[in-house]
């Protein structure tokens, strides 16, 4: 089948929804599907206003502008470019990938919608904040009744895509390479610190800050040297973190890394107990199932998308809150037989986030468009 994904990010942007778009889109092709994306992002060289690249047989239409800070919009084109290529391409399904600001993505299930074109949006966010307000936007438009398959990446963000438009939502997950992450060799209880490992974009609302004063918290109940902790990732929050780091006199617990290559990544997982993922809005959490995947136990909050892949006690520690979480390191840092028993379990039981599974959930999603549309997808 024809499938086009419209999504306002795409490579050579880095972030989860790029990675996860193009990663189904490569599948799909791979599968035997023509598949193409619509997005706002230029491409390496600049590539825009129409112009089609090809990624590991994916078509890739560049739609976007030139514009300060290469933000991927584009507020005057890209409805008409949208508009002519869905009526060139006549896609049997189309897949619109939103966050809660993707002017972009919905301009194009607009496009698709009145163009009668089966429409399955998923949600890659947490929408927490708007509901109230999309809510209302919903019940006073064609929003309320537009025959659209909407999903979502967890049960988590569904339930706020849910309580937007009072209509079913399914989910869609995150893949993943399963056998590119799974553990290598033998796990085995050691006499040293409690190795944690975390991995995230240093950006406010994946809360750095607030893991660095949780380690803090927990590295003072324990003696000295009984933990580690190493952050992995770059971005705005960076010298706020590493000042955070200093004021609480945690120089020789925590380690900023930066951005690694995916390869060092496996080697830190490979060499670490715990990982541990501090946002509060996390949608999925496909950082966490990476390291889970390679057999660390996991770390998180309640109610995030992480609980897609994580049982309490099981796969790893669930937490109401920050001091939650640093009694869970204690704990953990305290109690090598649970850290073990953990471990062994993620090690032996992998996640049911392979991508045969999400491309079977993907394409549920196009047949429930095509019924709603009135034509097979």
């Amino acid at each position: 089948m024809r499938i086009v994904h419209v999504s306002d990010c795409y490579a050579p942007r880095t972030g989860g929804i790029e990675s996860q778009v193009a990663d189904l889109a490569h599948h799909q092709a791979r599968a035997g599907h023509d598949v193409h994306v619509l997005t706002a992002t230029l491409g390496e060289g600049g590539e825009r206003g129409g112009v089609v690249d090809v990624d590991r047989g994916v078509h890739v239409h560049r739609l976007g502008a030139r514009l300060p800070f290469d933000l991927p919009v584009n507020p005057l084109a890209g409805p008409r470019l949208v508009r002519a290529a869905l009526a060139d391409l006549r896609p049997d399904a189309v897949h619109v990938h939103a966050g809660v600001l993707s002017p972009f993505a919905y301009d194009g299930a607009r496009i698709a919608l009145g163009a009668r074109l089966p429409t399955a949006i998923t949600w890659h966010c947490m929408l927490d904040g708007t509901v109230d307000v999309l809510r209302r936007l919903v019940r006073t438009t064609r929003w309320r009744t537009a025959p659209v398959a909407l999903s979502a990446v967890s049960a988590a963000a569904a339930a706020r895509v849910r309580a937007v438009f009072d209509a079913p939502v399914d989910v869609v997950p995150n893949g993943l390479d399963l056998d590119a992450w799974a553990p290598q060799g033998a796990s085995a209880a050691h006499a040293g610190p409690l190795r944690v490992v975390s991995t995230m974009r240093l950006a406010p609302r994946k809360r750095a800050v607030p893991l660095v004063d949780a380690v803090a918290s927990a590295a003072g109940r324990l003696p000295a040297g009984a933990l580690r902790l190493e952050i992995v990732g770059d971005g705005p929050v960076r010298d706020a973190v590493q000042a955070r780091v200093r004021a609480r006199g945690l120089d020789d617990v925590v380690h900023l890394h930066g951005r690694v290559p995916r390869d060092r990544l496996r080697d830190l997982y490979a060499h670490a107990d715990v990982f541990v993922a501090p946002a509060h809005l996390e949608a999925f959490g496909i950082a966490a199932l990476e390291a889970r995947t390679a057999g660390l136990a996991v770390v998180a909050h309640r109610g995030t998308g992480i609980a897609e892949f994580v049982t309490d006690g099981l796969d790893g520690l669930l937490v109401d809150d920050d001091a939650g979480m640093a009694d869970a390191l204690v704990r953990l840092a305290q109690d090598a037989d649970l850290r073990v028993r953990l471990q062994e379990h993620n090690r032996a039981v992998r996640p049911p986030f392979g991508w045969g599974d999400v491309l079977d959930a993907a394409q549920a999603q196009y047949a429930r468009a095509g019924a709603l549309a009135g034509r097979p997808a």
